[in-house]
């Protein structure tokens, strides 16, 4: 069994997973409404409705949601992501902090050599973590 976290976007999903590929690499496949059959009329055919970025070790999932008007800000969970070394979390932690808002910089704690929490440009809250024993 895995699990996987999907993340809804109000129409910047393209945008936030091109961004995403940028930061961590892997394969970017995007489904449009206008891929899709049966998708109603009113939605509109660039909206992303699946959208997957699949690396050597995970995958991140999400879509626009084409019913969210007006889209409101996630809450209530983050999307956590660890690097195999602390220069690679702290690249990934920057990047994604760029026009974001930092809510713990990234620093050495007790349980790992480097982790740090915030939310992207786009909202998406993340929890950026170092392997253990890296």
């Amino acid at each position: 069994m895995s699990f996987n976290a999907y993340l809804f976007f109000g129409r910047t999903c393209r945008e936030a997973f091109t961004f995403y590929r940028d930061v961590f690499g892997g394969e970017l496949d995007l489904v449009t409404a206008a891929d899709m059959t049966g998708v109603p009329p009113e939605v509109d055919p660039a909206a992303i409705m699946h959208a997957s970025l699949t690396t050597p070790d995970g995958q991140l999932v999400g879509s626009d949601d084409p019913f969210a008007d007006p889209f409101g800000p996630v809450s209530g969970m983050r999307v956590c992501a660890t690097l195999p070394d602390a220069d690679a979390a702290r690249a990934a932690f920057d990047a994604l902090a760029d026009g974001g808002e930092v809510h713990q910089p990234f620093a050495a704690t007790e349980w790992s050599a480097g982790f740090g929490m915030l939310a992207d440009r786009f909202g998406t809250p993340w929890m950026i973590d170092t392997a253990r024993g890296a």
